[in-house]
């Protein structure tokens, strides 16, 4: 396997996970604050728990959109491990909103994978800056329109099932912490300062 398939594994490996939790029970697996302590693996089965047919079906979405984003990106294997530990990440901080009483969904990694995405390409040059730039500008508009910081859970027009924009914050956070982590003595641009 190439790095370069790592991100599209990851992405299809998401999608599927969603796929055969599905018919699980989501009480046993979506995310509850109170019990973060007893049942420590809520903090990962909750991001592929969904309440509703849409909820699962934009969140596929959201996995396939990505995993093109990526492949066209070229993001390879330190962009999948930055993911890796963004899933943790966004989970746990749910904590820092004990009125978001249960939680299911992939959206707050993907929102860590769209943050992923967007500062590897700001961190290369040329057009890929540009995009790179676009794609977080475009998040960060979007999170600040969700107002994160409200209500812990919100409707949105479409949806069948409650948004709770804290895990988008929470997961474009984790996102940012995690390539950080990932990305630290990774060269900026794979050509030489030198023009050669």
């Amino acid at each position: 396997m190439t790095h370069r398939l790592s991100w599209l594994l990851l992405c299809a490996s998401f999608a599927a996970l969603c796929l055969l939790i599905w018919p699980l029970p989501r009480e046993a697996l979506d995310w509850q604050p109170a019990l973060a302590t007893r049942e420590p693996w809520r903090a990962l089965t909750a991001a592929f728990v969904h309440w509703t047919p849409i909820h699962l079906a934009a969140n596929l979405a959201g996995c396939a959109v990505l995993a093109l984003l990526g492949h066209r990106a070229q993001l390879d294997k330190r962009e999948t491990i930055a993911a890796l530990i963004a899933l943790p990440l966004t989970q746990l901080a749910l904590l820092l909103r004990p009125d978001l009483h249960r939680y299911a969904g992939l959206s707050g990694e993907l929102h860590a994978l769209a943050a992923i995405a967007a500062l590897s390409l700001i961190a290369r040059p040329g057009r890929d800056r540009i995009i790179g730039a676009a794609i977080a500008l475009g998040l960060i508009a979007k999170l600040a329109l969700e107002h994160p910081l409200g209500p812990a859970l919100s409707t949105a027009p479409g949806f069948d099932f409650p948004v709770a924009p804290f895990a988008h914050l929470a997961g474009a956070a984790a996102g940012l912490i995690a390539w950080g982590m990932t990305m630290r003595g990774y060269p900026r641009s794979p050509r030489s300062p030198h023009g050669t």
